[in-house]
């Protein structure tokens, strides 16, 4: 995993990328952002306007144990 640092901002979330992320421009990949009470997910092409899933410690769990 690759982590993202924070822009500075305490309250942003601190962002990991999977060091296996390939593609045409070397970001098509999504990022993840873990906190107490939620695990947040964004497209790592899209940084700081695209859109973010916001979703339970437990159904990321589940996610991605069924992977």
């Amino acid at each position: 995993m690759i982590r993202k640092s924070a822009t500075g901002n305490s309250s942003e979330p601190v962002w990991f990328k999977s060091s296996y992320s390939s593609g045409p421009d070397g970001d098509s990949c999504v990022e993840v952002a873990g906190a107490r009470t939620a695990v947040h997910v964004r497209d790592s092409k899209h940084r700081t306007a695209g859109p973010r899933l916001t979703v339970a410690p437990g159904a990321w769990a589940e996610f991605v144990r069924a992977l």
